[in-house]
């Protein structure tokens, strides 16, 4: 089987214009994109595009339309020179819990020929249903985790001006998962967010296990968006409107300052 559980947390810690930090227990899965429909073969609690305890739709992801995932990362990927980053591609993100998904970010491992990874794309969605992907290549022969920066060009949070840079570190998964986001503005740093876990065989059993010890994750996770917010904007923070999502499906990486 090529789908992994991951159980973990999420932390968000922000220091400024008013200080606060949660944690919540979360669980993850990691999908071989090509593999998807015989995975989901044999198991009782997990599906493929169809209803069940848990279940993956094709259309939760890339280009939302219900097609399958490869054609849309080899697209973009060949868009930055990147073709041979598609050779093995993995998504790491959040299952649909009884037909139900927010997944405020989604992360594809995208691996060369011989297995190195070669490319990462972070998918963000926010709560008015937009999405926008963040592109990078990963250098060749490079194992130990880089680090990705960007400009915020996408909205997600209202509570967040849009001058702001992201910088994300993350390796692929193996027996652990680890995601390091850090967001910071001309004042220096503001926010950092980390998603964690540890990998489980993702059998019936652990399944049902993880839906009793946190039932209705992905309805869970939207109300505690809009519950955090709500808590901030009555501290006085204030609430920035929403612009119009980015017309490019995916930021390319962007260029080297090493370039002439």
């Amino acid at each position: 089987m090529t789908v992994d559980l991951y159980v973990g947390e999420v932390m968000h810690r922000r220091s400024r214009p008013k200080a606060y930090e949660f944690v919540y227990r979360v669980f993850n899965i990691v999908v071989d994109i090509d593999r998807l429909r015989d995975d989901a073969v044999g198991r009782r609690l997990f599906s493929y595009n169809r209803f069940n305890l848990f279940s993956f739709y094709d259309r939760d992801h890339g280009a939302r339309d219900g097609s399958t995932l490869r054609p849309w990362v080899e697209k973009h990927l060949a868009a930055a020179g990147l073709s041979h980053a598609a050779a093995h591609i993995r998504l790491l993100c959040m299952p649909r819990v009884l037909g139900y998904v927010f997944d405020p970010i989604s992360i594809y491992y995208c691996s060369d020929p011989e297995g190195n990874l070669a490319a990462v794309l972070y998918e963000v969605k926010n709560t008015f249903g937009d999405q926008h992907g963040y592109l990078f290549p990963v250098e060749r022969g490079q194992t130990a985790p880089q680090d990705h920066v960007a400009d915020k060009i996408f909205h997600v949070s209202p509570l967040i001006a849009m001058n702001a840079r992201y910088r994300i570190r993350t390796a692929s998964p193996d027996d652990r998962l680890a995601v390091l986001i850090r967001e910071s503005d001309e004042e220096g740093e503001f926010l950092v967010a980390t998603l964690t876990g540890e990998r489980r065989d993702m059998t019936d059993a652990a399944l049902l296990s993880r839906f009793f010890r946190i039932p209705f994750l992905t309805l869970k996770i939207m109300i505690a968006i809009h519950f955090e917010a709500i808590r901030l904007m009555l501290r006085g923070v204030k609430y920035t409107t929403r612009p119009e999502p980015p017309a490019k499906e995916v930021s390319l990486p962007p260029p080297r300052r090493d370039a002439a």
